[in-house]
């Protein structure tokens, strides 16, 4: 029977949307990820010999001066014996008045970013130890932006931070990774009137000083990576509204605006935010601060941060919104252990952008939005694991670390089925292995092989650890032998690749058949050239590789101008004459020598004739059949004839009309 092969859909919309104009929000981020922005002396990864484990800050911005001054309490733990220095990390810009610990003054000196400190005593390992440094100064800006003291429409104030990756150190005294959070933090800001300061947590008070001031007293219970501690401050609106997670309880939803910017239609965007929190907490597991906030605060750049309760947003729409509250839970609840995993936080939270997609505007808004950051993520360069995390261009590489990663979710969705899925990222979100602490892609993949039970090791170390993306040759054929059986034979090639050398991956075969319904069979392709041969109820009439798209790749699909199926390695050729009598030729040609053997059949399966069976080298064959050099001796009547070709696991069977 003939073949009908077709190129999906979905090949010729992800081409399509490659070439759309990227919103312009995405825009933001992509400049974001793609500033060569260098880092020198990066105080990477912090003094591991302690454990910070609260963080107070209590200082005075003034941003008529354009400095800062105040000072900055650690608690933390020694983690080895006799811990009697330690260094953290802090801007040389920035000038130490002194350092305490209790009322004893400690010694110091300062080399580059690092503050060296005597602490006068020794520590053993779980002994705790706090002390406090007093310092003032202009902020460094470093990274995208640090510390900003900027302005805004009519020239008010706009004063705020970004510090991911490495600015924290700009403006406050810490531990500089995200490897070590604090189980807690208080953070007091005092600002001019009439300067509100929005920062993470609840807001515990705000004090009026009486000198033109007021102190804004934030609180946060929950842990915090360093770089996720924030301010934003200016003469906001604020509108509140709220998501309520049971029928008695609810959590405020506060968002700080400039005056300007607040309208009708931000307040209607803004409302979607509890449905947001909503959506996410049905797939993640409940929203991770439920006893303190989530928000947003307007900051002056062109893009959002995603400050642990409260997201800084210089850009406005749902998309944004989504992607930062995501963050929540992949990147604050859950934070990459270095800047090489970084995929966790940016990755998952891309994807959650079309699962918002998916649950507000239904499936085919999804698998519009997989196809797009697919175009993307077929740009990406290198490992989705940063190997240069010196430079910040390279960590926020946006085809990498938030497309690709996008499209790695995407995938393992398609491998494990939507319920396991997400049951997978539940069980990340408050798995006492990773939950309010910190995570590598190998916790990720051990909770998921857990929940799933598959071993999924293949699949992480060549989306993760790997380069580029598969790119398939695929041909196809059918071989009819009853009215309901026919043999699906199918041969996938993939062009070689560096690291891996070749993808493994199952892979769906949407099957079509003439008078019953469509099938799906799942073919495991872990070689880089494989060929399968699978039976199939009934007669096909078509067949989709990957019909929903779930494998990030490129398809080649072999066939010729009358859609007949041309092998990678061999091609069976019409039969001339056809109709025949009494004799015709067959040919093929073969690109590998190997045993080949060609046989006929009749409608009813059974063998008239053996034409050969022998090694034949690569080339071009021919050979002839005469109806009356049979298996049977006697002449064949008029009517329907197969002949098949086999060749290792190829087999292909066409169809001929002898007339007498």
């Amino acid at each position: 029977m003939k073949k009908i092969f077709l190129i999906p859909f979905f090949l010729l919309t992800s081409i399509l949307l490659a070439q759309q104009e990227i919103p312009i929000w995405v825009k933001s981020e992509m400049n974001r990820a793609e500033k060569k922005l260098s880092v020198s002396k990066i105080n990477y990864p912090g003094d591991s010999r302690f454990d910070v484990k609260y963080y107070k800050l209590d200082l005075r911005i003034n941003h008529q001066n354009q400095t800062i001054a105040g000072n900055v309490r650690i608690d933390a733990l020694s983690d080895t014996n006799n811990l009697n220095t330690i260094f953290i990390d802090l801007a040389s810009s920035l000038i130490v008045d002194s350092i305490k610990m209790g009322n004893n003054i400690l010694s110091f000196s300062r080399n580059s970013d690092k503050i060296f400190i005597n602490l006068n005593s020794s520590f053993n390992k779980g002994q705790k130890f706090s002390i406090t440094i007093y310092y003032n100064g202009v902020p460094s800006t470093s990274g995208f932006g640090s510390f900003t003291f900027g302005t805004r429409q009519g020239g008010n104030p706009s004063i705020f931070t970004l510090s991911q990756p490495y600015g924290t150190k700009d403006w406050w005294p810490c531990k500089d990774t995200p490897g070590d959070k604090a189980d807690s933090a208080d953070i007091w800001f005092t600002v001019s009137n009439p300067l509100k300061a929005v920062s993470n947590g609840k807001l515990i008070s705000v004090n009026n000083n009486g000198d033109g001031t007021s102190t804004y007293k934030w609180k946060v219970s929950y842990p915090i990576a360093q770089y996720l501690i924030s301010l934003a401050a200016s003469d906001f609106v604020q509108y509140d509204n709220y998501y309520r997670y049971s029928e008695l309880d609810s959590m405020p939803v506060n968002h700080f605006l400039y005056p300007e910017t607040f309208s009708i239609s931000m307040k209607n965007l803004l409302d979607l935010t509890p449905e947001m929190i909503e959506v996410f907490a049905q797939r993640f597991g409940e929203y991770p601060f439920i006893r303190e906030k989530y928000g947003h605060a307007e900051f002056g750049w062109s893009g959002g941060m995603e400050h642990q309760t409260c997201s800084s947003m210089g850009f406005w729409s749902d998309w944004i919104i989504a992607h930062e509250l995501a963050h929540q839970w992949y990147g604050d609840a859950i934070t990459c252990k270095d800047w090489n995993n970084i995929w966790l936080n940016e990755g998952f939270a891309t994807y959650s952008e079309g699962l918002w997609a998916e649950a507000k505007q239904g499936i085919q808004a999804y698998n519009s939005f997989i196809s797009g950051k697919m175009g993307i993520a077929k740009s990406a360069v290198g490992s989705v694991y940063v190997t240069d995390i010196s430079s910040v261009g390279s960590i926020f590489n946006y085809a990498r670390t938030y497309a690709k990663g996008a499209i790695i979710l995407h995938m393992l969705r398609g491998i494990v089925g939507d319920s396991v899925f997400f049951n997978i990222l539940r069980t990340y979100t408050y798995h006492p292995s990773v939950a309010y602490g910190v995570a590598v892609t190998e916790d990720f993949q051990q909770i998921a092989e857990a929940v799933s039970g598959k071993d999924l090791d293949y699949f992480f170390n060549q989306w993760i650890y790997g380069e580029n993306y598969p790119k398939y040759m695929v041909g196809w054929s059918t071989n009819q032998v009853s009215d309901t059986l026919t043999y699906l034979n199918v041969q996938i090639n993939q062009q070689m690749n560096s690291n891996p050398a070749f993808f493994t991956m199952p892979i769906q075969m949407l099957v079509k058949r003439f008078g019953l319904s469509d099938t799906t069979v799942i073919l495991f392709n872990n070689q880089q050239n494989q060929n399968f041969q699978v039976p199939i109820r009934g007669a096909i009439t078509s067949v989709q590789f990957d019909p929903n798209n779930l494998i990030l790749k490129d398809v080649t699909l072999a066939y010729d101008n009358d859609d007949n199926y041309i092998s990678l390695d061999y091609k069976l050729n019409q039969n001339y004459p056809n109709p025949f009598n009494p004799s015709t030729r067959i040919s093929w040609q073969s690109s590998v020598g190997g045993w080949q053997t060609l046989k006929v059949y009749d409608v009813l399966g059974n063998e008239v004739a053996t034409l050969v069976d022998e090694y034949r080298e690569a080339g071009i064959h021919e050979t002839e059949f005469n109806v009356q050099e049979t298996s049977r001796g006697v002449s064949l009547p008029s009517g329907v004839y197969f002949y098949q070709l086999k060749a290792g696991d190829f087999v292909q069977t066409k169809k001929m009309i002898l007339l007498r």
